[in-house]
């Protein structure tokens, strides 16, 4: 690991995290948190939600990119 190698990596999540950004700010992600098995319950003052399709999504892509990532270097 040389001294360039934190760098890149957060340059790179930077990017990731404006592109994501765009996404949301677009209504491009406007699914995202109402996938089947995210779990949603309201009554009147209460509010439950639990997204666990929509991290498992999330926990896959991450996966995905720190493989890919390691595979690159």
């Amino acid at each position: 690991m040389n001294g360039r190698d934190p760098g890149l990596f957060l340059v790179m999540l930077g990017v990731v995290l404006v592109l994501t950004g765009l996404l949301l700010w677009s209504g491009w992600l406007s699914w995202f948190g109402r996938l089947p098995g995210d779990i949603r319950w309201e009554s009147d003052h209460t509010r439950v939600y639990v997204p666990i399709t929509s991290m498992l999504l999330v926990s896959l892509v991450l996966s995905l990119l720190v493989w890919l990532f390691q595979k690159l270097r």
